[in-house]
């Protein structure tokens, strides 16, 4: 995020409920399947909310768009229960079946994690996908 949107400032940490992680977009040289928010009853992804400067956003969408992800609009949760819209970018719904995740990817993911003090569940989850893309 600071190397494509340098303006971005964390607002909170908040989930998506009734969602969860995939991994269905080739890799484009992460050497493993990288991440998407998929629909998922009784699952919940975590993540930090960052504001971005619109200006920022084609840089972003720029990125997400090589990686496989198209911007989408959905409803968050933050820790005080509130509901956000947020932007996020996930896989399109043809994207196909989930892989062996990009352990460079999770390894990422997992310092972002725990930077944010994420619930120590969804930290554990991503060290279970570590182990796998390995």
């Amino acid at each position: 995020m600071a190397e494509v949107c340098p303006d971005a400032a964390f607002s909170f940490i908040a989930h998506l409920p009734e969602y969860g992680l995939s991994f269905p977009i080739d890799g484009n040289g992460w050497s493993g399947g990288l991440p998407s928010a998929t629909p998922a009853s009784g699952s919940t992804v975590w993540g930090a909310v960052y504001t971005v400067n619109e200006a920022s956003m084609p840089s972003l969408d720029a990125i997400e768009r090589h990686e496989g992800r198209v911007r989408a609009s959905l409803q968050a949760i933050d820790r005080m229960g509130k509901r956000h819209v947020v932007a996020t970018h996930v896989a399109p719904e043809a994207a196909g079946a989930t892989r062996a995740p990009s352990a460079r990817y999770v390894t990422i993911m997992l310092s972002g994690s725990r930077h944010w003090s994420l619930p120590a569940g969804w930290i554990a989850g991503l060290e279970e996908h570590l182990d796998v893309g390995r």
